[in-house]
């Protein structure tokens, strides 16, 4: 490559990032928990079909904690989380092809304690008289039923049930003095609608309009939680006036409950508390009695402690996730890497933080990638055409970490906007509810007004705009293609073309997301046909 830039048009650039490069690469870095010395965290392998492998790192020895024929995932409310659990050199965990918990000591063989049945478990804390876990029963007729069980690590068993009644559980944990903790919800609430936190059984707070998340014990007894009864999710310690915030402002301390086992705090031994919040794109971490606290992340995870210091996944804007660790003698020390090489920063983009106008006089917020090509430069007066990019969900959110998905366009002259329309989170339970009966309507409104927006700004050629999305973005894409002209393009990857098919086939979690979404049928029959892009394909008129 010459020093001078060779010019070309935009998006005809050469990258040296290949499609098939960014899919063998990536390793997912997640769930990390600690035990005393023990740091473990979760790898999926793309090489290895996905495989979920559970690794330890121990006195200076990082390693794999199982045999290669185990899978460490679950499948509870479909989208699983919580698989696995670890104290004092035990770990408990879920063995994603049959469902199996299996428990094994410090490098010792793995032992199975439930039955190979139509059983599902996740969730698991470890309490004195057992193992708690959700438990998700596959074997009746209709839906599967939920319970929270204590399961006995002497013996196979299906497990004691303990909550039952409810149609979904999450989170029990069990407190010092023996009393349980957990949250609880029904259809048609999502979990980010209206959850209850019960503890022994009864309902201490939460209920309709509030979405309660996350319980855990500080080491002196005291019940903490999340709730977002204030409009945004902040941190809470139950108390006779009916719940403390102990940090009230308008940021989110957690997110949307798709998978089970998310820590976005901890309660310290020595009765302090981390957190993790985002405020307006950024996120902080806080020692709540100390102040910020730095990760060296841009974007990290709620960090861990352990004995010797603190362990903390994270992303950049310029680089992929890797998990350190933060000894106490100042020392960094990097475990694991999502890629195994960190990108050359003259060839990343980094995401621009915008906010526009859109339809109702609302506004709505995205993150904004300029092409980026040190070999490469535009012909004089051309914008670059646009990819913009709809999340899954909808009930979610994009983020500025580093994501070579994106980079794959912006180092080839496309300009990228990944779009947080109204339903999204990170911005409060108001902007979360603007989706509430108008899917289908305010996300493509938002992402068909990103991209005008930034075409009247001059950033992007208006004639040379795309959509793109996955899942529920992929809905928004075709709904956008179907009922609006806007777009010369777009791609659907397993996208939702029929609404009415969604409500009748998918899983028990999602099986009511639409009442909220939409409308609850048969009641509103039309206005899933009037959404549903299947239905109106002659609306398309571009590939």
């Amino acid at each position: 490559m010459t020093d001078k830039p060779v010019v070309r048009p935009y998006g005809s650039w050469i990258s040296p990032l290949s499609a098939q490069r960014i899919a063998e690469a990536g390793v997912g870095l997640s769930f990390v928990r600690a035990d005393g010395e023990r740091v473990y965290w979760l790898e999926g392998r793309p090489r290895e079909r996905g495989r979920s492998v559970l690794m330890r790192y121990r006195n200076g020895e990082i390693r794999e904690v199982l045999p290669p024929q185990f899978d460490v995932r679950s499948r509870v409310h479909e989208y699983g989380g919580g698989a696995y659990a670890a104290l004092g050199g035990l770990v408990v965990f879920s063995h994603f092809p049959d469902g199996t918990v299996w428990l094994v000591g410090d490098d010792g063989e793995p032992r199975r304690i439930t039955p190979d049945a139509p059983l599902r478990y996740a969730d698991f804390a470890f309490a004195r008289d057992g193992i708690y876990a959700v438990r998700e029963d596959h074997r009746g007729a209709g839906e599967p039923v939920n319970s929270v069980v204590l399961l006995n690590p002497d013996r196979t068993g299906e497990g004691e049930p303990v909550c039952m009644g409810r149609d979904f559980y999450a989170a029990p944990r069990p407190g010092p003095d023996g009393r349980l903790a957990c949250i609880a919800w029904d259809h048609p609430d999502m979990p980010w609608d209206a959850t209850e936190l019960l503890l022994d059984g009864e309902s201490v707070a939460g209920g309709p309009g509030e979405s309660v998340l996350q319980p855990s014990w500080s080491a002196d007894g005291r019940l903490h939680y999340i709730s977002d009864r204030s409009g945004w999710w902040n941190l809470y310690v139950h108390d006779s006036e009916g719940g403390t915030a102990l940090k009230p402002m308008a940021a989110e301390f957690a997110g949307p409950l798709w998978g089970l086992g998310a820590q976005s705090y901890r309660c310290l031994d020595d009765g302090d508390t981390v957190v993790r919040y985002e405020s307006d794109g950024n996120v902080f971490v806080e020692r709540l009695r100390s102040g910020l606290f730095e990760t060296g992340f841009s974007r990290p995870s709620c960090p861990v402690p352990f004995n010797g210091g603190w362990a903390v996944l994270g992303v950049d804007a310029d680089r992929p996730a890797r998990l350190d660790l933060l000894h106490e003698d100042g020392r960094r020390e990097t475990l694991a890497r999502s890629a195994p090489d960190d990108p050359d920063p003259a060839f990343v983009s980094r995401g621009e933080a915008v906010s526009f106008p859109t339809s109702g006089g609302r506004t709505a917020h995205a993150w904004f990638y300029a092409p980026k090509n040190p070999g490469f430069a535009a012909p004089a007066g051309e914008r670059p055409p646009l990819v913009v990019r709809s999340h899954g969900g909808p009930t979610g959110a994009s983020d500025n970490g580093y994501s070579p998905a994106i980079q794959y366009w912006t180092t080839r002259g496309f300009a990228v906007v990944d779009v947080n329309y109204g339903g999204s989170t990170g911005y409060g339970r108001a902007f979360r509810q603007q989706l509430y009966g108008q899917w289908g309507v305010i996300d493509v409104d938002d992402c068909c007004a990103a991209a005008t927006w930034l075409a009247d700004s001059g950033k992007v050629d208006a004639n040379r705009l795309v959509v793109r999305g996955g899942s529920a973005g992929g809905y928004t894409t075709l709904a956008a293609l179907a009922f609006r002209d806007v777009f010369k393009a777009g791609a659907s990857l397993y996208g939702i073309g029929d609404l009415k098919a969604l409500a009748r086939d998918t899983h028990k979690f999602e099986s009511r997301y639409l009442d909220r979404l939409i409308g609850p049928l048969p009641e509103t029959e039309a206005i899933y046909d009037a959404r549903s892009p299947l239905l109106h394909a002659d609306g398309i008129s571009c590939p």
